[in-house]
């Protein structure tokens, strides 16, 4: 307790005495004991959903992740050092799946309930109680599956891909694959209503004023995806209980003498293919959303983007027997050519991430460091999934550790490192604090050479020969060195997390208070129009919205009918504007379409490291 002394009516000096301290401008929480386990349970607030599907699918991502780790220390050497093949199996089948369906299919939706009504104005997501009872679906169904490790027989150890005859009673006995079936059904069906959730959101609460060509890119591909996923996941859940009728009721739908095992790859691989871009490409619109605001300038090709997004949902749709071009039973050329036109949209939205970049004053903050170790990543995935598109070459190295190289590139290029260039980028939204922007770059760097020096040498395994999911190989193979080397990357990937855990614990608990809506300064879609973090129903009025980048007009008023201007010009135009403000500080010395940085009374002036190194400690 501070207190303060009146001063005396005689005018002499006032007696000395403690002064109030104000230690931080934050409101301080109340915390009750079980206060926040009640409110998990009975929230409805989007965001609260959004950050229980967050923690929950980084805690996924560290279990996937350790199960990993067991078996990189396994194939370290030639022989069996510690595992069981049959614990090898159930460990490579339960890291596909947890990494695949309960990390990054949830991670979807974690940004989506944490950024997508924000983007739109609206207060919440269209059906609150809908959203909550589907996360606890998904938690509910992740735990069954993985409860089978608890059982005598152990987990499911048929392969995430479950193939028949492998997925049958005789082959795969015990409770480990019923319950992966019911966890993997009762998580999917949570991700549909998440899916319906969604659709329904966008399309009915956005905010006045909000076409859909004025809605943020992220929104778009989040809206692209939940239609994939009413698409495909009814297919599996579908094919999950056909399975489970095989194996108790002898239904024989999936026996291979029925053709069975080629009609479980199609329904399967029809749901896996467009899967792969469900998880894909909510993370191409949250690097869509870094790369301008650490580039200072508008997104190059806003319409060339969302057109991408639905010619490569539309394409995802017709890819599926890529897959299967080993088994001799699908039309290699029709599935070879729809592979390859897949690249075509993707090479646009590089293109315009490189022109949104092109000229811009760039900053490599954290977010915007993920978003580029995400491009130099993916793109390797896809250069080598050009390679497999075609059936000559896909015949060499299918089954291969290659085949590996390439799925964990696309996958793991794609997804983990959007994933914490979002979460670096909304961090200071939604908690009101700075992350520390040193552990982040140590987080990142830990990250980037561990994933290349674990996986870039199993592209050599792989057209050596070695083949995945086996266990074991001899010393005489030749694999030692490049599985050694494989192995010591993956050790320093999984002690990336520790940097980022503490980093999270710490700036969540005494991080720098934000005080600014926008903590970045040049935020363009609308969650950066209201407080950090935002009210219970996020906004207490919206801005007007009469184009792509409504928090930035907000922002700067004083430049909207320039950037109107400068919409519909051509380059002589530009370059004529941008000579006058060169001549004349005062009419534009913040001409962002060029480069220039903001120098009018911005909420954030610098980049993090700037703004942190000159503030007091």
């Amino acid at each position: 307790m501070t207190t303060t002394v009146e001063p005396t009516a005689t005018g002499a000096p006032e007696p000395a005495g403690p002064l109030p301290i104000v230690a931080r401008p934050y409101p301080t929480e109340q915390w009750v004991k079980g206060g926040l386990l009640g409110r998990m349970l009975r929230t409805t607030d989007h965001k609260m959903i959004g950050r229980m599907y967050l923690v929950t699918s980084l805690i996924f991502f560290a279990v996937g992740g350790f199960m990993a780790l067991l078996m990189r220390a396994e194939l370290a050497r030639p022989g069996m050092q510690f595992l069981s093949p049959e614990q090898y199996n159930q460990l490579f089948t339960m890291h596909g799946t947890v990494m695949l369906l309960f990390f990054a299919t949830p991670m979807v939706f974690a940004f989506a309930n944490l950024v997508l009504p924000l983007q739109i104005g609206s207060p919440d997501v269209a059906f609150p109680r809908l959203n909550a009872f589907s996360y606890w679906l998904f938690l509910f169904g992740a735990l069954t599956a993985l409860s089978g490790f608890l059982t005598p027989g152990g987990a499911a150890d048929f392969g995430w891909y479950a193939y028949s005859p492998l997925n049958d009673i005789v082959n795969s006995p015990g409770t480990g694959g019923d319950l992966w079936i019911f966890g993997l059904a009762l998580s999917g069906l949570g991700t549909i209503l998440g899916a319906v959730n969604m659709v329904t959101t966008v399309i009915t609460l956005r905010a006045p004023g909000m076409t859909m060509f004025r809605m943020p890119i992220f929104t778009w591909n989040v809206l692209v995806t939940s239609l994939l996923v009413l698409l495909a996941f009814p297919i599996l859940t579908a094919a999950l209980l056909v399975l489970w009728v095989d194996r108790h009721m002898g239904a024989q739908v999936f026996e291979p003498q029925n053709g069975g095992a080629m009609l479980w790859q199609h329904l399967f691989w029809f749901f896996g293919h467009p899967e792969v871009y469900i998880v894909a490409l909510p993370f191409f619109g949250i690097v869509t959303e870094v790369f301008p605001v650490f580039s200072r300038k508008p997104l190059f090709g806003y319409k060339g983007m969302i057109f991408a997004t639905l010619s490569i949902a539309g394409l995802s749709l017709t890819v599926w027997a890529h897959h299967m071009f080993t088994t001799g039973a699908v039309l290699l050329p029709f599935f070879s050519l729809l592979t390859f036109l897949i690249a075509i949209p993707t090479g646009i939205k590089f293109f315009n991430w490189i022109g949104t970049m092109w000229r811009g004053s760039v900053t490599l903050d954290s977010p915007m460091l993920w978003a580029v170790g995400f491009l130099v990543t993916f793109l390797f995935g896809g250069l080598t999934g050009v390679i497999l598109a075609s059936p000559p070459l896909d015949f060499h190295v299918a089954d291969s550790y290659f085949v590996v190289a390439h799925f964990h590139y696309v996958l793991f290029g794609t997804i983990v490192f959007a994933v914490f260039s979002g979460f670096y980028f909304w961090f200071p939204k939604f908690t009101g604090r700075y992350m520390d922007e040193k552990l982040a770059k140590w987080h990142f760097w830990l990250t980037f050479v561990g994933f290349h020096m674990t996986f870039l040498v199993q592209h050599w395994l792989g057209a050596e020969g070695m083949a995945r999911r086996y266990a074991d190989y001899l010393p005489s193979d030749g694999f030692t060195t490049l599985n050694t080397v494989s192995t010591i990357g993956a050790f320093v990937l999984g002690f990336s997390l520790v940097p980022f855990t503490y980093n999270c614990y710490r700036s969540y608990r005494y991080g720098e208070i934000v005080t600014a809506d926008d903590p970045w300064g040049y935020g363009n879609s609308l969650e950066w129009a209201t407080s950090s973090p935002p009210p219970r129903h996020n906004f207490t009025s919206i801005p007007r919205i009469r184009s792509e980048r409504p928090a930035f007009e907000f922002h700067y008023p004083h430049m909207v009918e320039r950037l109107e201007d400068e919409a519909h010009s051509g380059w002589g135009t530009h370059r004529k504007m941008t000579q006058m403000d060169s001549r004349d500080p005062e009419q534009g010395a913040h001409l962002v379409t060029a480069g220039i940085p903001v120098t009018t009374d911005s909420p954030r002036e610098g980049t993090a490291a700037q703004r942190r190194d000159d503030s007091p400690s």
